[in-house]
């Protein structure tokens, strides 16, 4: 990077942080609580997003990969410490920031797993597989006793914040977007875009699937880690079938491909539900059923009017033509 690109990394890490502050002493604990969701929400699509947005695969067990990292990070900062004392220093923030890349790093070694065998399927068949690995995690943390089993996970370090959350969002968007400007980026897309002319180029389609699912893995592990710390209890219907529906629908309302549209979509998905509570109770208390109905609705309607998602393949400032001038004017200068 740059001089002045690290100038800028530190200025919006600052404005995070400001934001942060304002947010936890100003507002009610219940909009903050709203506005971190919205932040996990978000690295799970953009991380959702590489795999079957970029790369044209379709993945249906991101909620595995999100509860690997989630279980395994909470295991070091909430169990280690009691079975070795000597380990306290894991309950503390940097302790417990370890854990997190520790969880995101667990969940990467499973996409890698389930991906090396899995990804030479495709369509259909792939989306059989990796729902199926979502459920196996989840049987397997629901049967484990050391985990808590079915009773779930408590007393977990309630450490993630605002910041930290929105740090990890940031991160995760430079990452993403620094990827698929890169070669790898490239081969991914041209994966999606034609297989077999990929293939036929030398392009080893496998090799650049692989890479695509791990790295989408170890974000999905990331956010399971802060979301586990940040609620302080986990159990494995927090990582269920619906979840992973979930971050699918962000990423497709956004639009497939659509690193920011992958954004959009997390925030829309995150907040509408919550929205909706609130209209109903101010129209006098109508019972939430109304809100489990209205949301879908809502969802239906967007996709008939934007079948591709909100951007489609674009990003948001592909919208704005005086952005896209000036960017061009200083690639030619």
């Amino acid at each position: 990077m740059k001089y002045t690109q690290w100038i800028i990394f530190g200025l919006v890490i600052g404005a995070i942080w400001t934001l942060g502050f304002l947010f936890e002493t100003n507002l009610n604990p219940y909009v903050v609580r709203v506005i971190v969701n919205c932040g996990i929400a978000m690295i799970l699509a953009m991380s959702l997003n590489l795999v079957n947005g970029c790369a044209g695969q379709f993945s249906l067990g991101h909620a595995g990969f999100m509860g690997v990292g989630a279980y395994l990070s909470a295991a070091i900062t909430t169990l280690l410490p009691v079975a070795f004392p000597q380990l306290s220093f894991l309950r503390e923030p940097l302790g417990i920031g370890i854990a997190v890349v520790v969880g995101g790093f667990g969940a990467g070694i499973a996409g890698y797993l389930v991906g090396l065998p899995s990804l030479r399927l495709r369509g259909d068949y792939l989306a059989i597989v990796t729902l199926g690995f979502g459920e196996i995690i989840r049987i397997i943390f629901l049967n484990v006793d050391a985990v808590g089993g079915p009773r779930g996970l408590p007393g977990i370090p309630r450490e993630s914040t605002f910041f930290w959350v929105y740090f990890w969002a940031f991160v995760t968007f430079l990452f993403l977007y620094r990827l698929m400007k890169s070669t790898y980026g490239r081969a991914i897309l041209s994966i999606r875009e034609n297989e077999i002319a990929a293939e036929s180029m030398g392009i080893k389609v496998s090799h650049y699937k692989v890479v695509a699912f791990v790295i989408s893995s170890f974000f999905a592990g990331i956010a399971g880690a802060l979301f586990a710390h940040y609620q302080g209890f986990i159990d494995p219907a927090t990582f269920n079938f619906n979840r992973s529906v979930d971050v699918v629908i962000m990423v497709v309302l956004g639009g497939m491909g659509s690193l920011s549209g992958a954004l959009i979509g997390g925030i829309i998905v995150s907040l509408l539900p919550e929205l909706l509570r609130m209209i109903l109770f101010t129209m006098g208390g109508l019972p939430d059923t109304y809100r489990m109905v209205i949301f879908p609705l809502i969802l239906i309607v967007l996709m008939l009017v934007r079948p591709v998602g909100l951007l489609g393949h674009k990003e948001i400032w592909d919208f704005f033509p005086s952005f896209k001038k000036k960017k061009g004017v200083k690639a030619h200068g």
